[in-house]
């Protein structure tokens, strides 16, 4: 059972690990301060597009932490309004930041994939609810954002998803900070409401539900199965499958 057990681990956790470190070494990097920055095409010009909008994007996090990491951060956009409202939340000063960035630019130079997008009534629906979550959100004030194992970008994310749990999406294996108790609780749903989780602060757990399928975090990495969408979730290279 040991032999299987190291096995396992190596398979699953060490050896993604690897493979993300090497197409991070073989990728031609600049300066991250000067990284590309800007729209990547995925969001309709405001002006002309009336309906409200919801989008949550990932993308690989800045310099060597994108071996492992991607950082998430939340657009919306009411109805008739002519402009996006970004919020990511970072390490700089007051943690919650609004339009810092472009809505939908790339992340010093990594592009952003869709994790969430509702559109029309359902993100007219939503948008109040994501509002009052960043309004009141537990760890808002400065100095509260950790690197790991959160609060982090990612805890932010999840926590404004589990409001709006009909989305029926989860951020990707590589959000680490997804996990940490963003509610204090250890035990409890998961944040589409389709299953429980298991969480010791961030550093282990387990989590079982139909969005989120069977992950299994250890220190902030997680290895897993999608279920609704049959795929393998790994540490470092996220998602393989349909």
């Amino acid at each position: 059972m040991l032999r299987i057990a190291v096995l396992a681990l190596v398979l699953l956790y060490l050896l993604p690990i690897g493979v993300s470190a090497l197409l991070y070494a073989a990728r031609a990097r600049g300066d991250w301060r000067s990284a590309d920055r800007s729209s990547a095409g995925l969001l309709p010009d405001p002006r002309a597009h009336r309906a409200a909008l919801v989008r949550v994007f990932s993308a690989r996090t800045v310099s060597w932490r994108g071996i492992l990491a991607t950082h998430a951060w939340i657009v919306v956009k009411e109805e008739g309004a002519t402009a996006y409202s970004r919020f990511d939340y970072t390490a700089w000063g007051r943690p919650i930041w609004v339009d810092r960035f472009v809505p939908d630019g790339r992340w010093f130079g990594s592009l952003p994939e869709t994790v969430v997008g509702l559109d029309g009534p359902e993100a007219a629906a939503a948008i109040p609810r994501i509002r009052g979550v960043i309004a009141g959100y537990r760890y808002a004030a400065p100095g509260d954002y950790t690197v790991w194992p959160g609060p982090n970008s990612n805890t932010f994310v999840a926590a404004v998803m589990a409001a709006v749990p009909e989305v029926g999406a989860s951020l990707p294996a590589t959000a680490i900070g997804k996990d940490f108790p963003y509610d204090g609780r250890w035990f409890g749903p998961t944040p589409s409401g389709t299953g429980l989780r298991l969480n010791l602060g961030g550093y282990l757990g387990v989590t079982l539900g139909w969005v989120e399928g069977i992950e299994l975090n250890i220190l902030g990495a997680v290895a897993g199965l999608d279920l609704r969408r049959p795929a393998l979730k790994l540490p470092a290279l996220g998602r393989l499958g349909f």
